[in-house]
């Protein structure tokens, strides 16, 4: 079993602190990556009952707030419909995956996962004015 080390960034230059997951495998596909990380991120959010969701993309009925999305009523996030928007988000440029140092672009392309890997998150921001 090894642990990848998740990071998320914008292309403004922020940084998010890092945090682990431990995957057995050593290869997976994009999409059953992003599908692991936002499951452990609905999870821990609904273990905690707050109204602010920290994650990769922006649940349905949220909004922007400095520390993540603040939902406009209290719920339970489904992970299946959050994965769904994240799906949607990378295959619409919405944010880019690294695995290491090189960009991953298909959903279903395998990735080799070895101990330590880093798998960082660009969100991209859209430019003021255009």
């Amino acid at each position: 079993m090894g642990m990848v080390t998740f990071v998320d960034e914008t292309t403004s230059g922020s940084r998010a602190t890092a945090w682990e997951l431990e995957i057995a495998e050593e290869r997976l596909t994009v999409r059953e990556l992003i599908r692991r990380r936002v499951f452990q991120e609905v999870a821990e959010f609904n273990a905690r009952g707050t109204q602010v969701f920290q994650g990769l993309v922006r649940p349905t009925d949220a909004e922007r707030v400095v520390n993540g999305y603040a939902l406009r009523t209290s719920r339970r996030i489904d992970p299946e419909a959050q994965c769904e928007l994240a799906v949607r988000a990378f295959a619409g440029n919405g944010f880019l995956v690294l695995v290491g140092d090189r960009q991953v672009t298909e959903l279903d392309q395998e990735i080799d996962l070895p101990f330590g890997t880093e798998v960082t998150f660009l969100k991209l921001v859209a430019l003021v004015g255009g």
